[in-house]
């Protein structure tokens, strides 16, 4: 079953995903590689700031806190890819 590739912004707040790609500037892709933001890792939306902006998301294991202006170059398939299992 193919999942639609959407932007990580536009996952709710407790919806997962699995990375497909980051269309930034390879120094900011990266970075953000660096810190777990990969291709083929599980992502999880886990909570808002209560302004809204940024977003925390959890990815292998740790939580970090995106701008949305990043979160939005960041491209997720909703749901998980078989096999992959759940995010702790």
């Amino acid at each position: 079953m193919t999942y639609p590739c959407v932007a990580l912004i536009d996952l709710e707040v407790g919806e997962a995903g699995t990375i497909d790609h980051i269309s930034l500037p390879p120094a900011d892709q990266q970075f953000l590689m660096r810190i777990g933001f990969v291709p083929g890792a599980q992502v999880r939306y886990s909570r808002r700031a209560p302004l809204g902006d940024p977003g925390v998301y959890s990815v292998d294991g740790t939580e970090i806190a995106l701008r949305a202006e990043t979160a939005s170059y960041i491209f997720v398939q909703r749901g998980y890819r078989s096999g992959l299992g759940d995010l702790p």
